[in-house]
């Protein structure tokens, strides 16, 4: 499939920009685009500051604050004047945002849905907007945030994308239009988690069974002989940190893989057990070590910390 670049025209005015979701995606974007264009005035809104938890809602308005955008309290307050709205949200709650997001932006502007969703949920996300008038763009993040930020490319699909295209540009983003209508960018991006977090779940169930049977350092040996430049040892820690720290997330997009999966009228069953690999790992509530930690020392922090909730799953039983 070829894939049209976004206009490289720079004749666009930088407007005001709401977000709706202020987590890693989000503010990696904000990240960028403040490096590019520091006066660049940004809204925006997540649900963790309505949280309960007063660390977690200070947490998130503190976060705001490291970045350099305006925090805000409710949704009305981050989108209703912005021409232009990025959605970073969870998939399973990308729809919910939608609708949010529906009642209170202004007729005409652009939302870009950056969630990793099914196609018919983007689908039905974008009839919601539409039906407000709102220039809804499906639009699909194609790596990790880190370390490209804004640049991180991205495609975009639907009857709004190659308006959109000039402001993506102009915001210094690597947005390329791939033709079609609103779920064309999602389902690429769908097919293409089957093998990036399929190859995360094997990884796990691979390197944590061959570590609690003492042969992982055979086993990883084995595969560099078999993958020569893989890197298998860095690859499997960097693997397991990316589950462990973003399972919960992961798993959710998961769900989403395994309905586009479905709807195709096929099994889905891989998409399933990578929903269950994911979920497991975010489930641990394991602290972040970046890159700094060696596969081996993860993967017994993972054994450890499953050996000890199945310890309390027996003791509840």
């Amino acid at each position: 499939m070829t894939h049209t670049p976004a206009s490289e025209s720079a004749d666009v005015d930088l407007p005001l920009l709401g977000l709706i979701g202020f987590g890693e995606a989000g503010g990696g974007f904000v990240q960028g685009w403040r490096q590019k264009a520091p006066a660049l005035d940004i809204l925006a809104y997540d649900i963790k500051t309505e949280s309960r938890d007063n660390a977690v809602s200070a947490g998130k308005w503190q976060d705001y604050r490291n970045a350099g955008v305006t925090g805000c309290d409710t949704p009305a307050d981050a989108l209703g004047r912005a021409p232009a709205v990025f959605s970073f949200v969870t998939a399973d709650q990308a729809q919910t945002a939608a609708r949010a997001a529906a009642k209170v932006m202004q007729p005409g502007a652009f939302y870009f849905d950056c969630n990793s969703c099914a196609p018919d949920t983007k689908r039905a996300s974008a009839a919601v907007l539409e039906a407000a008038g709102i220039k809804y763009v499906d639009t699909a993040v194609m790596a990790p945030v880190h370390p490209a930020l804004h640049e991180t490319p991205i495609l975009i699909s639907g009857p709004h994308a190659a308006d959109a295209a000039p402001l993506l540009s102009a915001l210094s983003m690597k947005a390329r239009i791939t033709p079609g209508d609103v779920g064309r960018a999602s389902s690429i991006k769908m097919m293409r988690s089957v093998m990036i977090k399929g190859l995360e779940a094997l990884v796990l169930e691979c390197v944590l069974s061959a570590r609690k049977a003492g042969v992982d350092a055979d086993v990883l040996a084995s595969l560099d002989a078999s993958f020569p430049g893989f890197d298998w040892p860095a690859r499997a820690a960097y693997m397991m940190e990316r589950t462990t720290t973003h399972g919960i997330r992961r798993a959710a997009e998961m769900r989403e893989v395994a309905k586009t999966i479905t709807d195709l009228n096929l099994p889905g069953d891989m998409a399933r057990a990578i929903v269950n690999w994911q979920q497991a790992m975010g489930d641990l509530t394991l602290p972040d070590t970046g890159s700094a930690q060696g596969y081996d020392l993860r993967a017994d922090a993972i054994l450890a910390a499953l050996e000890a909730t199945d310890n309390t799953d027996r003791k509840e039983g």
